[in-house]
């Protein structure tokens, strides 16, 4: 048997007016699309903002459903919405924010599962990383320079 560690980085900016100034204005945007989620059901909504490598921004949120699986996160919303409209433009950045409308989210709030793995499938497909920022809705921004950060062992079509 043989131990393995995985060193994780990220950078820890205090607040948002502490980002660099252009992360800085992506994030807003993730916060104003996250005030445009339909979260009827979670009461938690999510806004993210992604830009691609010409300076284009796609805005993301995330829509519930009754029927729960039918809804879509925000990173993937954004993430599909790019792919389908810009295939052929890489996405350089995304930023994520993340509030309750039934308490304070002072804690950054990092994708889910199924958001990390699509992000995975995009970093693959452009071959370049993609820098992550997140945040709840107040307090700490988390930045991973790229999606391994949060999903260190990754599968990917090369196991299919």
């Amino acid at each position: 048997m043989r131990e393995i560690k995985l060193p994780l980085t990220f950078l820890a900016y205090q607040n948002i007016d502490e980002l660099p100034e252009d992360s800085k204005k992506l994030m807003l945007q993730a916060i104003e699309s996250r005030k445009q989620a339909y979260a009827p059901y979670s009461r938690f909504r999510v806004g993210a903002a992604l830009e691609l490598e010409d300076g284009t921004v796609v805005l993301g949120n995330n829509q519930e459903n009754a029927a729960y699986p039918s809804g879509l996160c925000a990173e993937r919303t954004a993430i599909f919405y790019a792919g389908a409209v810009h295939g052929d433009k890489k996405i350089v950045r995304l930023c994520i924010s993340a509030a309750s409308d039934d308490k304070i989210v002072d804690a950054p709030i990092p994708p889910c599962g199924g958001c990390r793995q699509s992000i995975c499938e995009y970093e693959i497909k452009q071959d370049a990383n993609i820098e992550i920022l997140f945040m709840g809705e107040t307090g700490e921004v988390f930045q991973a320079e790229s999606l391994k950060s949060l999903l260190p062992l990754i599968f990917d079509k090369k196991h299919l």
